[in-house]
């Protein structure tokens, strides 16, 4: 049987592999903390599950949804995008609901590519960036993100030509898998780069509301020219600990917006109504969860890096994400230390080379493992090492 050469050149998905190890171990009767996959174990607030039996038990909500959206659920989020970041949105041609942002992000290469373009990725970033780029054909060109410029790319230093070829960069802010954060002059400096080069920016941003010690994260369309350039990406899984449920949406550029759209109409055939109905409740119903939440993390990324001060891991202290971005000791690889964590303490991290080349020597230990669970888990790499 003959496949696609795509699926050829298709790694395998970082955490479908990390799910793959945690089931083989426990098979062999080894207890697993998993710190590798960013999945909220806080339930979903109450009253968005109230939300979404009430209207799972309306019938009208049982058929094909519209492919655009609720209106309703669209008007929720240009409310929320006005009330947090201060930017308009025009509810029908400026936002389009998504399956999560994970789905609209492999499908935003076949909306604005064609097959042989160039894509730019930021490099470490979520894997999904490069995986949509090999499915839909085109040429995906790491561009790093080092510790030395803060995780921020250089954007004087990508090369005329590739700058030149280039008709999209996926990036986001606040970042996975460094927690890095984006100054207000990074992102007008992206703007006009995008602008003098001609490029699409895909920002993606769900991880705006989990931030630290009174840092507030910004939208990249709150900017000046941002939607002439781009749009954003954005989702109710972090924030709202909503992961399985797949909402989210883009929003920004009326163009690049429509196009999207267009391939998802071909592709999926919308997100159920009773979701979409909780969705906005999520963005128009009580937020305490928000600072909630921010008070865990916060809590439990003190743990983090107290702990790995003992160990003698170096990393920075993140202002915000469910991630903290380590150093691995001398002596090894991202893979090989990830791996002496899995076999000799039992626990899962995801190795930073996993994120793309620059990601090597680092690994990414997640916060979202309740506070027990996690304490032990950084004593047992303690005692590994």
């Amino acid at each position: 049987m003959k496949l696609a050469r795509r699926i050829d050149n298709l790694p395998p998905y970082l955490f479908a592999e990390i799910d793959k190890k945690v089931v083989e171990k426990r098979a062999q009767g080894v207890d697993v903390i998993s710190l590798g996959i960013g999945d909220p174990v806080e339930p979903t607030p109450q009253n968005i599950i109230d939300k979404l039996c009430e209207q799972a038990n309306n019938p009208a909500n049982h058929r094909y949804p519209s492919y655009s959206g609720l209106p309703a659920f669209r008007q929720a989020i240009a409310k929320w995008y006005k009330e947090r970041f201060g930017v308009d949105l025009d509810p029908v041609t400026e936002v389009l609901p998504l399956i999560g942002s994970k789905e609209g992000l492999a499908h935003i290469d076949l909306a604005v590519l064609d097959p042989g373009d160039t894509t730019l990725i930021a490099d470490p970033g979520y894997p999904n960036y490069n995986t949509g780029a090999i499915l839909a054909g085109v040429n995906p060109v790491h561009v790093p993100l080092l510790e030395e410029n803060d995780f921020l790319p250089d954007l004087e230093g990508i090369d005329v030509k590739t700058a030149r070829d280039a008709k999209m960069f996926l990036l986001n802010y606040p970042n996975n898998p460094t927690s890095a954060i984006a100054t207000d002059g990074f992102f007008n400096d992206l703007i006009a780069w995008a602008g003098n080069n001609q490029v699409i920016i895909g920002h993606d941003n769900p991880y705006s509301e989990i931030t630290f010690d009174g840092y507030v994260a910004p939208s990249f369309l709150q900017y000046p020219g941002a939607k002439d350039v781009g749009v954003e990406f954005h989702s109710l899984s972090k924030t709202y600990n909503m992961t399985g449920w797949r909402i989210g949406w883009v929003c920004g550029n009326a163009q690049v917006v429509e196009a999207l759209g267009r391939v998802k109409t071909h592709i999926d055939s919308g997100i159920f109504n009773a979701i979409q109905y909780a969705g906005i409740e999520a963005l128009e119903g009580p937020q305490d969860i928000i600072q909630d939440m921010r008070e865990i993390y916060t809590r439990r990324r003190n743990t983090v890096m107290e702990a790995l001060d003992k160990i003698g891991l170096k990393a920075r202290k993140p202002k915000a994400t469910i991630y903290v971005w380590a150093r691995v000791p001398e002596g090894y690889s991202s893979a090989s230390f990830a791996t002496h964590v899995l076999d000799t303490a039992g626990v899962i991290v995801s190795p930073g080379n996993a994120y793309g080349p620059s990601g090597e020597g680092f690994i990414r230990i997640c916060l979202s493992v309740k506070d027990d669970r996690l304490a032990e888990a950084l004593e047992r790499i303690k005692d590994s090492l």
